[in-house]
């Protein structure tokens, strides 16, 4: 016997290792293969809303695919994150009284692997609190064995092809972790500066300047030119002259660049090659010096920097150039501004562009296979939308920086001779063998310090987590995989570079359709942050709601391209969605119902039967159709609006009187295997997005074992039993009744009154429906006598139209009409003025230019339901 209450808590860690017992999420069975890989997490990460929408939509769509027949892997595995995984170390470490590099690399190494044992991989406990279903028995980590011997043969190919070099160029530096970082580890945050104007002496005309404005006056220290726009005419006739850099006294040249904005501040612009992204072009264009003057902790160094500020902070340094130039008459004004700055999401601080050697891979040249591939619909995104961003991303892609300057990661498996000669290899033993082979004899060798970007043993986990470079039985299965499943942000940085290196090393895409989410925001949609105080915890959702209520909250609001609005409001909605059907299953087990594996639905006679059967048909047809093609706010919005409307507030209210001892038994028996029959497929249809709740139900209902539900196969209902008869009847009662409890509430009529129905104009199906249905209309309606075609009685009434008939509600002295048609008028005028204001906004293109669309649409929704509010009781005033 079901309990009275669902209690989540008591069933979804029981079914977890009922499933886990059962090896539920093995692949198995000789159905085709279909494959997701889990974008793996962070091994220093904990559960957050943005993971439970991927894992959710992931594992919907594996247990959708599971039950249709599948053999379905969903590959799972972790992420060794370099910087975050180091830091957390170096805290603990730094907290026992240990310094990392006082250590030493191999020491350092063995506590990470020690802290990855006992407290990495925490995310992974908490996916199975979400209910995600990945088979855990291939779980995988960047740094195993086998993937890191993937990772060395892939670079040791792409560095024979010519492919990975070392070069010198500038990237984001981080002077507190003091290592290269990627674009993505790099937050642009909003800050209150200063734009310091600087008049720079033109060498060639005595007394004349060339003024320029910086927010980071110390990298004046490295300036190699000034460049201005070669159609600005105030300053054409400088072109290749010369400037006096202050303070340092270097000759620096003025060059005629399209860079320089003739419109932005003086339209002259300070050139430092070494520290400014933008600049390193315009020195590449003009040949100008890259003159470094920071070092790796973003001090002063470098020739030709005055000895007073070496060894200086860039801030401090700051200070003492901005006083040097005031001191010297050269500082022409400050002015406030307000700019972003790029800070280490990691370490906090400002980001340096900091020229140094590194490992780069020709993204070009791997970037042509990919594009290729998306134009020719080899691999689709959905929405299609994403296609542009990825086709801008990949035909103006940059050199790839893969070396970061940590010791947590796959180290570069590069070694140099004493004369700085490298020789990449797949071991050291062969390096030793190459480099004896170049000298003659055998050498001592030192090993490159460097490990691999995070991002580079990513981009190879569609097919090293399958085996490769071995050639095993689920690579040929299972590569390509099917879909992936990411958020846009990642586009660039793990989807593109997958694509890149599944094309090169594979001969054909990792994956077929990359479906792209958007973000998890709040209710206001504003994002979620912990400065804002909006962030929402999801494990505290599950344990408040259940994991059923927020997956099923998250897959309602998720439409395809847009953001998701979210907030706890959200999920104890669909709390409440849990609990009505889990009170539907309580209702057809106390009064008998059962699963008769021998009922053919095509057999009920019954019309309330035959539609319920027909609205589940739809549904099932709808879902499947929804899920298959990754709108899964339909598929869940179809299943709420059946097992809510259809079924609980309906099917259930019209077929009460076949169980409370009728005289048609074999009509009551019909509807008691009728009801079991639609329970046990919609809990199918509703399993892959909340797989606790319908597990529990069906095997507590229905007698089935803990665990089955997740591999019962998919519901496929025979045709036929969509019978428009019967829609038609039930339909046009359902619309009845909602009618007129519409009409009632509209004047305020009590809940407990029985008002009598007056029929106009019914025609004669009509009549027979009234007839046939009078007890439902008497029970579900309130309706008391009901007259065809009699005389309007004096005074109030409530008017309502159904199909051709109107219906009339005398009120009598239910409700008192003077105070109702006051309360009437005075609603009326609330909704036509709240109707007008929000139209007022949508008229303001000031407002149209600057806000989301999505609150726009939200505008033009609330006026259209206050336009129909007001007409609607214009209408109810009329008739009293």
């Amino acid at each position: 016997m079901l309990d009275k209450t669902y209690r989540p808590t008591e069933v979804e860690a029981r079914l977890y290792a009922e499933w886990l017992e059962r090896d539920a999420f093995v692949a198995s069975g000789n159905g085709e293969p279909w494959c997701l890989m889990m974008p793996p997490p962070n091994v220093t990460g904990s559960l957050h809303m943005g993971h439970a929408l991927t894992f959710t939509v992931q594992d919907t769509l594996t247990r959708f695919e599971r039950k249709r027949g599948r053999r379905a892997l969903w590959q799972p595995g972790m992420d060794h994150a370099g910087i975050a995984t180091q830091m957390v170390v170096e805290r603990k470490l730094a907290a026992e009284g240990h310094e990392r590099r006082a250590m030493g690399r191999d020491a350092f190494l063995q506590e990470v692997w020690a802290w990855k044992e006992e407290s990495g991989g925490a995310i992974g406990r908490q996916l199975r609190r979400l209910g995600a279903s990945p088979d855990w028995s291939r779980e995988r980590f960047t740094m195993d064995e086998g993937l890191s011997a993937a990772v060395v043969k892939v670079f040791v190919e792409l560095h024979r092809q010519g492919l990975i070099y070392k070069d010198k160029r500038l990237v984001n530096w981080d002077p507190k972790l003091q290592t290269a970082i990627s674009d993505l580890e790099v937050v642009q945050t909003e800050v209150d500066g200063s734009l310091w104007h600087f008049r720079y002496p033109i060498v060639e005309r005595p007394g004349e300047f060339i003024t320029v404005a910086t927010t980071r006056p110390e990298t004046m220290l490295g300036d190699s030119g000034v460049a201005v726009h070669p159609e600005d005419e105030r300053y054409r006739h400088l072109h290749g002259l010369h400037a006096m850099l202050p303070i340092v006294g270097r000759k620096i040249r003025i060059v005629a660049d399209e860079y320089s904005d003739p419109e932005k501040g003086t339209g002259a612009v300070k050139i430092t090659p070494a520290h400014d992204f933008n600049d390193f072009e315009v020195g590449k264009r003009h040949g100008l010096a890259q003159i470094s003057v920071l070092d790796r902790e973003g001090r002063i160094a470098g020739e030709g920097v005055p000895a007073a500020l070496v060894g200086l902070d860039r801030f401090e340094a700051r200070k003492r150039v901005v006083q040097a130039m005031e001191e010297a008459g050269l500082l022409d004004k400050v002015e406030k501004h307000k700019h972003m700055v790029p800070h280490g999401d990691r370490s906090g601080v400002p980001i340096e562009p900091y020229l140094t050697d590194q490992w780069y891979c020709d993204a070009a040249t791997l970037a042509k296979k990919p594009i290729e591939a998306v134009e020719s619909g080899k691999t689709v995104f959905v929405p299609k939308q994403y296609e542009n961003t990825f086709f801008e991303w990949m035909r103006n892609i940059q050199p790839w920086c893969i070396s970061r300057q940590l010791w947590w990661g796959h180290r570069i498996p590069a070694w140099y001779g004493p004369d700085g000669q490298v020789f990449v290899a797949e071991s050291e033993a062969q390096a030793e063998a190459d480099a004896a082979a170049h000298y003659g004899h055998a050498v001592e060798l030192t090993r490159d310090p460097d490990v691999l970007d995070t991002w580079f043993s990513s981009a190879l986990w569609p097919f090293s987590t399958l085996g490769w470079p071995e050639q095993t039985p689920e690579l040929e299965a299972f590569y390509p995989t099917d879909v992936l499943v990411t958020g846009f942000d990642i586009i660039f940085f793990w989807v593109a570079r997958m694509m890149m290196m599944g094309c090169w090393f594979m001969g054909d895409v990792p994956f077929r359709t990359v479906y792209i989410h958007g973000l998890v925001r709040d209710e206001t949609g504003q994002k979620m942050s912990k400065t804002k105080g909006n962030v929402v915890d999801p494990l505290d959702l599950v344990d408040q709601y259940g994991a059923d209520a927020l997956r099923f909250g998250i897959l309602a609001s998720l439409a395809q391209g847009r953001d998701i609005k979210f907030g706890e409001a959200r999920v104890q909605g669909y709390r409440n969605f849990v609990t009505k059907l889990w009170n539907a299953c309580r209702f057809a087990e106390l009064n008998g119902v059962v699963l008769d594996p021998a009922f053919d639905p095509r057999t009920a006679r019954q019309q309330l039967n035959r539609w319920i059967l027909g609205r589940l048909a739809t549904t099932a047809s709808e879902v499947t159709e929804a899920l298959a093609a990754y709108r899964f706010n339909d598929a869940a919005m179809g299943l709420y609006r059946f097992i809510w409307d259809g079924f609980c507030d309906w099917y259930l209210e019209l077929a009460k009187p076949f169980f409370q001892g009728g005289d048609d038994e074999a009509a009551a028996a019909e509807t008691r295997r009728t009801m079991g029959y639609v329970l046990a497929n919609v809990l199918q249809l509703l399993n892959p997005l909340a797989p606790f709740v319908t597990e529990e139900l069906h095997a507590r209902l229905f007698g089935t074992p803990d665990g089955r539900l997740i591999s019962d196969p998919w519901p496929e209902l025979p045709d036929g039993l969509n019978d428009a008869e019967a829609v038609a009847e039930i339909e046009w009662l359902i619309g009845a009744i909602s009618a007129i409890r519409a009409a009632r509430a509209d004047v305020n009529v009590p809940a407990a009154a029985v008002l009598d129905l007056q029929v106009e104009e019914a025609s004669l199906l009509t009549r027979a429906r009234l007839q046939r249905h009078r007890p439902a209309l008497e029970r579900l309606a309130r309706v008391g006598s009901i007259a065809l075609d009699a005389a309007r009685p004096e005074g109030g009434v409530a008017q309502l139209v159904v199909d051709e008939a109107t219906f009339v509600l005398p009120l009598g002295s239910a409700i008192d009409l003077d105070a109702e048609r006051k309360r009437l008028a005075k609603e009326i005028e609330k909704a036509r003025k709240d109707s007008a204001a929000a139209a007022g906004r949508l008229r303001n293109p000031g407002f149209l230019a600057k806000a989301d669309p999505d609150v726009v649409e939200e505008i033009r929704a609330r006026v259209g339901e206050l336009d129909q509010r007001a007409a609607r009781l214009e209408k109810a005033l009329a008739a009293l």
